[in-house]
């Protein structure tokens, strides 16, 4: 395998750095983004600087150039996506919009849903995000309850979701809702376009281990979704849902960087502390750096699958399951170099990054529960990369 970049990918890789020296509100490669006062405030200031990436066209890329895009495939789409990690801008908050919610559009959405929404998406002039997850029902979606029932016009929505990123700042929501409630449980699903200001719709932010309120639950009570807003065939939500939960979990250049920088400051910090010098911890540090180009062959591997016009597959799960649990371990070897400070916030004395790894270790927690809980993860690829039979529930095995 030639991993050269052509000379197109590299004048591209060029272009971007070259536009974000210029526009990154803070310097290129070594900035961090500020304190904000509140989520609010960093919202705002992530919609702004979304704004500018997407007048220069470094949003989406891979979209078609109708809808703002440039109409590029998915190697000029890792190559942007990578170069903003790099460079270490700030995050996109209309990741959902942009990573899941588009390509659902594009794949599943009519024409005049597509003129709808999709150009508002890339500037962050409307922000998405996903009600997929539910109190009873959070990896595993068939089983959802929340409730869409058939009225004139559209449909009346009932129901909980929860872990619902940044739904207090979305305009909209893709909403998967069950329709049919004989029809069996991985069928009789629809996904919806759900207006976040609609009567009935209810957010209420969740605190996490963070003390941050990213996360949220959404509470449905007699909503109604016009016809128009329904995405994709009725009944086959679950078909449209596994095409976007397929880019939540496949490649995932901004992932790969930030490792690839956070292993590289996970060994500086080793060196300052000693701990190349401690039996116990030279082997972590070993692992961790291997694991992370392991995670960057793998990368490489799936971009050139898709590059080639395959799906990402089930495949992805193997993905998502092997960097979210190598993260973890990552995480807790930092805290092993840590020693004594491991347990210190921001503000406290001789706390190596003031707070920012243990805040980076207590997010990471969640990696092998967000999109998808990494057990599914192990039975989706037992089931569809494997072939292995799925085991009998325990209640059907008593009914024989």
């Amino acid at each position: 395998m030639n991993l050269a970049p052509t000379g197109e990918e590299q004048r591209l890789r060029d272009e971007v750095r070259a536009w974000l020296r210029e526009h990154l509100p803070w310097e290129y490669g070594r900035g961090l983004p500020p304190r904000f006062h509140n989520l609010a405030d960093e919202v705002s200031f992530l919609r702004s600087w979304q704004g500018q990436l997407a007048e220069g066209r470094w949003v989406g890329v891979a979209w078609p150039e109708e809808y703002g895009g440039r109409g590029a495939g998915p190697v000029e789409h890792f190559v942007v996506t990578e170069e903003l990690a790099r460079a270490r801008a700030p995050e996109l908050v209309g990741r959902i919009g942009i990573n899941l919610v588009g390509p659902t559009l594009l794949a599943h959405g009519t024409p005049e849903q597509r003129a709808r929404w999709l150009g508002r998406i890339l500037p962050a002039e409307e922000l998405w995000c996903q009600l997929f997850s539910e109190p009873g029902a959070g990896s595993d979606l068939a089983s959802l309850s929340t409730r869409a029932s058939a009225t004139e016009g559209g449909w009346r929505l009932d129901g909980q979701k929860v872990w619902t990123s940044y739904a207090q700042f979305a305009d909209w929501g893709l909403c998967l809702a069950r329709t049919d409630a004989d029809a069996p449980k991985q069928r009789g699903i629809t996904a919806f376009a759900v207006d976040m200001r609609a009567p009935g719709v209810d957010v209420r932010p969740l605190r996490q281990i963070t003390d941050e309120t990213e996360f949220n639950e959404v509470f449905f009570s007699d909503v109604f979704v016009p016809d128009d807003q329904v995405v994709g065939p009725l009944n086959e939500g679950w078909r449209v849902a596994n095409s976007t939960l397929s880019h939540e979990r496949g490649i995932n250049p901004r992932q790969l960087v930030i490792h690839l920088q956070l292993v590289e400051e996970l060994l500086r910090l080793g060196l300052e502390r000693g701990a190349w010098e401690d039996e116990r911890l030279r082997p972590r540090l070993a692992q961790a750096a291997v694991e992370v180009r392991l995670f960057q062959l793998a990368n490489w591997r799936s971009l050139s699958r898709v590059a080639k016009g395959r799906e990402p597959g089930p495949e992805g799960s193997a993905m998502k399951l092997a960097w979210s649990e190598m993260s973890k371990r990552l995480h807790d070897t930092v805290m092993a170099v840590l020693g004594p400070t491991a347990p210190l916030w921001h503000g406290a004395s001789d706390n190596p990054g003031d707070g920012t790894w243990q805040r980076s270790w207590l997010y990471y927690q969640a990696s092998s529960i967000w999109a998808g809980t990494n057990e599914i993860q192990r039975n989706i690829l037992g089931e569809r990369v494997l072939g292995l039979p799925r085991e009998p529930r325990p209640d059907a095995t008593a009914k024989r």
